[in-house]
């Protein structure tokens, strides 16, 4: 697969069902898992340097325009640091959706 341009992929895949749905899924694991942890939402999004209502969005597979949610690399770090966990351990446990 050739470069992404001006985030067309990305884009692409975003507005994907597939997408959407592995975003829930990721929401689902995060609530999960800070529950495990006996974490609050706030507490969670304190330690990972996030706003409160970006990390309870997250956790609904959304952004904070209302879209599929889409974190950063550096995102997911900062929220598996601060649930003591590894970023494997907060994504689906399935295969990632297919580029288009």
């Amino acid at each position: 697969m050739g470069p992404v341009r001006d985030g067309v992929l990305m884009s692409k895949l975003r507005d994907s069902e597939a997408w959407a749905e592995y975003a829930r899924e990721l929401g689902d694991v995060l609530y999960s898992v800070r529950r495990d942890r006996q974490m609050s939402q706030e507490g969670v999004a304190y330690a990972s340097g996030l706003s409160r209502y970006t990390y309870q969005r997250l956790e609904r597979g959304l952004d904070s325009q209302g879209e599929t949610a889409n974190p950063t690399l550096t995102t997911l770090v900062s929220i598996a640091n601060a649930l003591d966990v590894g970023v494997e351990d907060i994504l689906p446990a399935r295969d990632l959706p297919e580029l288009q």
